[in-house]
């Protein structure tokens, strides 16, 4: 398989298509991997709530795009903001196991993201409710 214009514009339309402004496009073969690999197509206007992974460190690298990305201490504020934006040489950012985060979508952008399996639901003690 390649990795070439062609696939991210392919997961990007879709996810104009998708009410969530989002789509994943899974390299893994399933949700029991033990690493989960997507692309990760993300539109201007999606809402990913701010969440942490308690059992695994999650790596984004921004292939395309730009978008900031935020983390929050647990009384629900900011404590560090980065930009991605490959054309400036930010490139991805690394986040600790149990961090809280979340993201914002500046323009069109699809992220490469890595996170140990088997996949996990977020659970309700992993999201975190504040007004943004």
């Amino acid at each position: 398989m390649i990795i070439d214009d062609k696939l991210l514009n392919q997961v990007s339309q879709q996810a104009r298509k998708s009410e969530r402004l989002r789509m994943n496009y899974n390299l893994h073969e399933s949700l029991d991997a033990k690493a989960q690999r997507l692309f990760n197509a993300l539109e201007p206007g999606t809402h990913l709530p701010v969440h942490r992974h308690r059992h695994t460190a999650e790596t984004y690298i921004l292939l395309r795009g730009l978008i900031n990305v935020m983390f929050y201490d647990s009384e629900g504020n900011e404590t560090e903001r980065f930009t991605l934006n490959p054309s400036e040489g930010n490139y991805g950012v690394h986040i600790p196991s149990g961090q809280w985060h979340t993201l914002e979508v500046i323009e069109p952008s699809v992220i490469f993201e890595v996170k140990d399996g088997p996949y996990t639901p977020l659970s309700p003690d992993d999201i975190m409710s504040i007004k943004r």
